[in-house]
């Protein structure tokens, strides 16, 4: 089921993002960098692992995980934060907890695009990407 997120895949549009990192904490002056981001998402398998990186004039990171298994990630915005991916009905669901808050990033394909909403109490914003 990962197969359809598999590939590199540049940002084409965004909506909400700075209302989004408001509800996350993040400064008005991070908020105005990675406002301006474009980012470009990889998205691989190695094994039973896969790998998410994320590449952007702001900053790049890059993730490994299992499918299903807590692990320890360093944010864009540098928080420290136990998150976790799973594929539920055709989208990917990448929860993020630190300091009593939680984040959640749903990716799923719509289309040939990958749309990813980034929630966080009621505030969505969205993020639409394209194959490259």
């Amino acid at each position: 089921m990962i197969e359809p997120f598999l590939g590199t895949w540049k940002m084409v549009s965004s909506e909400n993002f700075d209302e989004y990192m408001k509800q996350l904490g993040v400064s008005v002056a991070v908020q105005n960098l990675a406002g301006l981001a474009k980012p470009q998402i990889t998205i691989s398998t190695n094994r039973d692992k896969v790998n998410i990186k994320t590449e952007s004039s702001f900053k790049n990171t890059e993730i490994s995980f299992k499918l299903g298994e807590e692990f320890d990630e360093t944010t864009v915005d540098n928080w420290k934060v136990k998150s976790i991916i799973t594929l539920d009905g055709g989208s990917m669901i990448h929860v993020q907890k630190w300091l009593d808050k939680e984040t959640t990033i749903k990716r799923k394909i719509i289309d040939g695009k990958m749309v990813v909403e980034y929630i966080m109490n009621n505030i969505v914003s969205t993020g639409i990407y394209e194959k490259i």
